[in-house]
């Protein structure tokens, strides 16, 4: 039995849909009105199970949407670094789940423009490189301090060994300054930082003015010395932005 045209229903996400056209059980025209997009040569059966999905629905978070274009979001079978990188990022920002576990996420945001899959695939083609032996991540937050926003002008592609460099312990600390815990058992202040790959217990001392300080050198010294240990490789910005990176107080 065929369709209407003009006939309406809605799709498993619950978007509205109306047939435009319907030339035969596998040549159905159908608009999506809160789109203005097209969906050509669907099925009748699609239609009527609701099985057809528009690209500019919001399926991702409540907010990411796949859009229209060249790049796809899985290969052979296996979503690509890109989708994965793009979803993960999406998850860091709007999962409530993710943001309760990982309290450094309140408050980010992904960029509008990202919001579309196809626009952040461009630039991750366009940005993305290797390293051997490296995983790349994607950071919001060394090329502008401080930053809570996933964008084009904002973000870079890193190897893990740097983006490890900038992960902070917010739970850890309370409110004391970054890289600054206390001691119960030593009753002092004790100063931690990431040396090399590993979290490394620096000093104890009497104020936190003091294990501050410390931890301030300690850690900008690193960041210089891994920017020149990857400076081969790295993009120019990134290596500029490390070795003139500076502690704050209130990180």
């Amino acid at each position: 039995m065929g369709l209407i045209v003009g006939e309406e229903n809605y799709n498993n996400f619950g978007s509205k849909m109306i047939v435009i056209k319907d030339n035969g059980c596998y040549d159905v025209d159908v608009y999506f009105p809160k789109y203005n997009w097209i969906y050509k040569k669907a099925t009748r059966q699609s239609f009527r199970k609701g099985e057809i999905k528009c690209p500019y629905e919001r399926r991702y978070c409540g907010m990411g949407y796949l859009g229209e274009g060249e790049y796809k979001i899985s290969k052979n079978g296996k979503c690509t670094k890109c989708f994965n990188t793009w979803s993960n990022m999406m998850k860091r920002c709007y999962d409530n789940n993710i943001k309760k576990k990982y309290t450094t996420y309140e408050d980010c945001e992904v960029c509008e423009e990202w919001h579309n899959f196809q626009n952040f695939a461009k630039w991750y083609e366009e940005n993305y490189y290797e390293i051997e032996g490296e995983k790349m991540c994607l950071d919001k937050d060394i090329l502008v301090h401080g930053n809570k926003i996933y964008s084009p002008s904002t973000c870079i592609i890193v190897p893990n060994r740097i983006n490890v460099l900038f992960i902070k312990s917010d739970k850890n600390r309370g409110d004391l300054p970054i890289g600054v815990q206390w001691d119960k058992k030593y009753n002092k202040y004790r100063i931690q930082a990431h040396i090399g790959k590993k979290l490394t217990t620096i000093k104890r001392v009497d104020t936190i003015e003091e294990a501050f300080s410390i931890y301030k050198k300690v850690k900008e010294d690193e960041i210089k010395y891994v920017a020149e240990q990857y400076k081969e490789w790295i993009p120019k910005e990134l290596y500029n932005a490390m070795y003139n990176y500076k502690i704050d107080i209130n990180d």
